[in-house]
């Protein structure tokens, strides 16, 4: 099934990734970020685009997901290092993904959350039915994407599992994956020297390889019972004892610190998950922890302290008050070249030529027109203290303000400077929209053009392996398609070597279904799957097989039985009666799967639609290839058969003996024919051949047909061999 891996990289996403893969599930993967070279496992098609991008929705419809698994509470995609903005993006990711799921409408869906919804003391194991107390902005948050799944859950009528894990730790590669207590215990332990614990602190560790185990269970169940499971191992510790643990692998020079706290005893119960899936743990602690310690020994420099250098008071300084300063600089300018406008004014007031030329004018405009509204009225405020200093020169402050001549001014100065610096605020805001909206559309555009490059990809390998697969259904196709170039006589003969091809054994077998008791042997492919012999009872003889059978599935010899096929399959006719058996003696161990049985299935219908074909077609002539009142075939119909048989004889496909019948002076071939038939197999067939009757015993050698010879004379009927041994394999049953 396709499934959709939803979290950045780590080695939770990348065990889960390799464990999919291992069961031949094909895997996508949404990565939650643009960047493209963080360490992934190899997946079928990989996705890199944010949680929150529109194009999600065509993304899911894209990879067509029967299951999607998100992270949630170990992607490590959030730091959490700035919790409010952390939460923002995660409620806005989680809201955004659900809702491309529940369009998409299929499949299910997987959260994984984890023991943090838990903060308080419990003496007991916590089950599914206590609600959670989480403390802390991630805590809760994480409590809440639970609430979200649940409420998209029962609203939307949808199948979405949420697992809460219990203290997973892993083996890291680098510091930055050193989350978990475990993990942190050895860090410290690898800096310091020393564990810090606290006494009172009681948990269950689950270690990443089991959880993945669990997680594979309930993700591909047919069915489950709740939507939502504690995942924990259960093996109850406290922190004493796992850092004694840490301790012991990084030398007794490593000091535990006991610290005294509050007792906090935190572990899930894992009884409903047990009861329904079952309990199976593969990794043991102190092994892992082992693990843990001889690999960051041997990667010392991957788990150096790397946290970024503390900034100086000056360096905070700048960084918080930066955006104070960058709004401080255009009042500052202002302010600036208001001074030489100023000191030009003063100048040229009592001037011949420039008394009439406003400068304070063209300073308000020039501001307007390069900063905007904001601005402009800062200059104008400017430019009004300017010309109300320079007027105080020759009158006083009482008379300026009883000059009308100044609020004329001043009004003109303040609406020039408004609707131009208005004017230019809307011109930028309209760039600054359409620049906004040309990258949104590029950006739209560049998803468009990955997601598309991505579906070509994908088309591309499916193409691939579809042509390349030996197992596919074209190619099961064109093979038996070839059994429609053969005569109908022929078509049983090739349908053993057709069917020896496409399940890759030597060893194959065809028999007809003669009546409810006997099955007669029509073609073979080797000595060994001739095993059952000639005539099979397959009622009585053939026990869980024929009951498998009959029920319409395919038997596989799981027990390795000697004396039995490694696969068998009933070919039904339109009644529900049985008409053919194909047996493959020999198969691999490792192509004995539901896959092959289903391949072995649809090789049968096809086989049953030539059959059936060539049995109407055979039936269409019966009134031509019969000797009127009699079951002799006519010599043209009667030489076909025998063609047949004689060319599946070369290729070693069946055997066959044909006998001469003499027949008596003043006997009639329709007498002769009574008499003979009754002491004939169905199988075995009469016709006219080279002006003579003749008899051919399908599916019988040499020695057997000295018996049937011996049989006739007892009668009265001579009969002879024509030919020492005609041995043929694959004796047609259409008449």
């Amino acid at each position: 099934m396709n499934v959709l891996l939803i979290g950045g990289s780590g080695s939770l996403i990348n065990s889960l990734i390799i464990k999919f893969k291992k069961e031949g599930h094909r895997v996508f993967l949404l990565t939650g970020t643009r960047q493209d070279k963080a360490p992934y496992q190899k997946v079928f098609e990989r996705y890199n685009f944010p949680y929150d991008c529109s194009c999600l929705n065509e993304i899911f419809e894209s990879i067509n997901m029967d299951l999607t698994i998100f992270l949630g509470a170990y992607d490590t995609n959030y730091k959490w290092k700035h919790e409010e903005a952390d939460a923002v993006q995660y409620s806005s990711g989680l809201m955004n993904i659900l809702m491309s799921y529940a369009m998409k409408n299929k499949g299910r869906f997987v959260y994984l959350s984890s023991d943090e919804v838990y903060s308080t003391h419990s003496e007991r194991d916590i089950t599914e039915e206590d609600a959670p107390t989480p403390i802390g902005v991630k805590n809760m948050l994480l409590a809440q994407a639970e609430e979200m799944c649940e409420s998209y859950r029962t609203s939307r009528e949808k199948d979405i599992v949420t697992l809460r894990l219990d203290h997973v730790y892993v083996i890291p590669k680098k510091r930055s994956e050193c989350r978990d207590k475990c993990t942190r215990m050895c860090l410290e332990a690898f800096d310091e020297k020393k564990i810090t614990v606290n006494e009172n602190s009681r948990f269950a560790l689950l270690y990443e390889t089991d959880a993945v185990e669990f997680i594979y269970r309930i993700a591909v169940s047919e069915t489950h019972e709740y939507s939502l499971y504690n995942i924990s191992s259960c093996n109850e510790k406290t922190e004493p004892e796992v850092a004694e643990i840490v301790r012991q692998y990084f030398g007794p020079d490593t000091k535990i610190m006991m610290l005294p706290g509050e007792k906090k005893r935190i572990v899930l119960s894992n009884e409903r998950f047990v009861n329904e899936f079952g309990k199976q743990y593969y990794c043991n602690d102190e092994g892992i922890i082992k693990r843990i310690t001889r690999t960051m020994q041997l990667n010392k420099p991957a788990f150096w302290g790397d946290e970024e250098k503390k900034k100086t008071l000056i360096e905070r300084i700048f960084e918080r008050g930066g955006w104070l300063l960058k709004a401080m600089v255009p009042f500052v300018e202002n302010v600036i070249v208001f001074i030489p406008f100023f000191m030009i004014n003063n100048r040229t007031t009592d001037s011949k030529y420039f008394a009439n030329l406003d400068f304070y004018l063209l300073y308000v405009l020039l501001f307007a027109i390069v900063y905007g509204q904001q601005q402009a009225v800062f200059s104008a405020v400017l430019a009004t203290a300017g010309y109300c200093f320079r007027q105080m020169y020759s009158q006083s402050g009482f008379e300026l303000m009883l000059d009308t001549n100044t609020y004329v001014w001043i009004a003109q100065i303040f609406i020039l400077g408004l609707v131009v610096g208005y004017m230019r605020d809307q011109i930028t805001k309209m760039k600054r929209e359409s620049v906004e909206e040309k990258q949104f559309l590029s950006g739209q555009l560049g998803d468009m053009k990955d997601i598309n490059s991505s579906n070509v990809r994908v088309k591309e390998a499916l193409e691939t392996q579809l042509v390349n697969q030996n197992d596919s259904v074209g190619k099961i196709y064109s093979i038996t398609s070839a059994l429609d170039q053969r005569s109908p006589e022929e078509v049983l003969f090739y349908a053993a070597d057709m069917l020896s091809t496409l399940v890759k054994s030597k060893d194959v077998a065809i028999y007809n279904i003669v009546n409810d008791r006997y099955a007669r042997l029509f073609s073979a492919t080797s000595k060994k799957s001739r095993s059952l012999g000639n005539s099979v009872k397959y009622r009585d003889t053939l026990g869980e097989m024929y009951e498998t059978m009959m029920n319409h599935k395919v038997y596989i010899n799981r027990k390795m039985e000697e004396n039995k096929p490694m696969m068998a399959n009933m070919i039904f006719d339109d009644d529900g009666q049985p008409l053919i058996m194909l047996l493959v003696w020999t198969l691999p161990w490792e192509n004995m799967t539901l896959g092959q049985a289903n391949q072995l299935i649809v090789i049968s219908a096809l086989i049953k639609s030539a059959v059936v074909r060539s049995a109407r077609y055979l039936q269409a002539l019966q009134e031509k290839r019969y000797i009127e009142d009699t079951k002799i075939l006519e010599p043209e119909a009667f030489g076909l058969l025998l063609n047949a048989f004689q060319n599946a004889k070369k290729e070693g496909l069946a055997e066959c003996v044909l006998v001469k019948v003499r027949v008596s002076d003043g006997e009639t071939l329709q007498e002769l024919s009574e008499t003979v038939y009754k002491h004939l197999r169905q199988t075995d067939i009469m016709g006219i051949s080279e002006g003579g009757l003749r008899i051919l015993l399908s599916n019988t050698s040499p020695s057997d047909a000295d018996f049937v010879v011996s049989r006739f004379e007892k009668l009265g009927i001579e009969t002879e061999i024509v030919e020492d041994g005609i041995v043929c394999l694959r004796p047609d049953r259409v008449s």
